[in-house]
C-alpha cells in the first residue's frame, strides 16, 4: 500500500499536474490557476 501512495503522490502532485497541462498546450497562468484551485480544493484532502 507504500507503494501505491508513493506512486498516487507522484502523480497527483500538483507541479506534476502543471507540467502535464503546459506539455497539452494550456498557458501558463491558466495551468498555474487550475493547479492552486486543485491543490487547495482537493489535492489537501486526497493526501
Amino acid at each position: 500500500m507504500i507503494g501505491f501512495r508513493n506512486y498516487f503522490q507522484h502523480k497527483f502532485n500538483p507541479l506534476h499536474v502543471f507540467c502535464r497541462l503546459r506539455r497539452f498546450g494550456v498557458s501558463r497562468s491558466a495551468a498555474r490557476n487550475l493547479c492552486w484551485v486543485y491543490e487547495r480544493g482537493l489535492y489537501r484532502f486526497l493526501l
